[in-house]
């Protein structure tokens, strides 16, 4: 892993640097949905994944991960199927000298349903300085409504919320790879709502262009995907693309995020599938 070397004194440098957090290890669309805050009374159902796609058994998808024009590090993204379920799990840490100045350790789980794409849940452990918490949402289609608890792990204390739910909605980590399922042809667009604990994001999705991207682990055929929220509240905070694979898997290759404090982009130097 390369190294981070900060300035000293540099305060935007460290303040960037610590919101890398949200980045490094949910992905592109955490960044997006917490940036747009953008909810919905009445959010679009959620497309079904193709009945010819197949996501994958047991894959891990490593990329490094570079602010501005500097390397900050990898973030490793897992899938496993477990059942009629498919897994994913992302993680990711701090590196070099930032840990002495404000040291992440993050995990993050979720499910959701093969054939509906309907999420089951989503799961984080944020280790933040000296923030320690644990958050559990699920979501309970039958009763309409999404469950969160909460702990902080310092402090002691805990706290329950409820609020409704749609019938099938994705989750912050799964939204990365649902849009694979489906048929991605430039100039369309599909809506997807996303759950971000009490809340559901109406996410669009519009299919640009077909472009060649280069990354560490080779060069790539792909189809770059722009989500946006139906407001539009983040054209004035950013931009965020997605570069799948112009084939029948679309594995996401390149992820980019264009803030208001720069520029952050995922590139894929590895995969394992097994």
């Amino acid at each position: 892993m390369r190294r981070i070397h900060l300035l000293p004194g540099n305060a935007d440098t460290i303040r960037a640097h610590s919101r890398l957090k949200f980045l490094i290890v949910a992905g592109i669309l955490l960044g997006f949905c917490a940036a747009t805050g953008q909810t919905g009374q009445n959010t679009p159902p959620l497309a079904a994944p193709r009945a010819d796609y197949n996501y994958p058994a047991n894959q891990s998808l490593t990329y490094t991960v570079d602010w501005r024009v500097f390397p900050a590090g990898t973030t490793v993204m897992h899938l496993q199927q477990e059942g009629d379920e498919e897994r994913v799990s992302a993680s990711g840490e701090t590196l070099g000298a930032i840990n002495l100045i404000y040291r992440v350790s993050d995990r993050f789980q979720s499910s959701f349903n093969r054939r509906t794409g309907c999420s089951a849940g989503f799961a984080k452990q944020l280790q933040e300085g000296r923030r320690q918490v644990t958050t559990d949402l699920k979501f309970d289609y039958a009763q309409g409504k999404a469950l969160l608890n909460e702990k902080n792990l310092v402090k002691g204390s805990s706290k329950h919320s409820e609020a409704p739910v749609g019938p099938c909605v994705t989750d912050l980590l799964s939204a990365i790879f649902y849009p694979a399922s489906q048929t991605l042809t430039p100039g369309q667009s599909f809506q997807v709502p996303v759950a971000d604990a009490m809340h559901t994001v109406t996410v669009t999705m519009h299919v640009e262009a077909r472009e060649t991207v280069r990354v560490p682990l080779g060069t790539y055929p792909t189809l770059r995907v722009q989500p946006t929220a139906a407001a539009g509240t983040v054209k004035a905070r950013g931009n965020i693309w997605i570069w799948y694979t112009d084939d029948e898997k679309h594995i996401p290759v390149q992820m980019r995020a264009r803030l208001f404090w720069g520029t952050i982009t995922f590139r894929l130097m590895a995969l394992d599938q097994k």
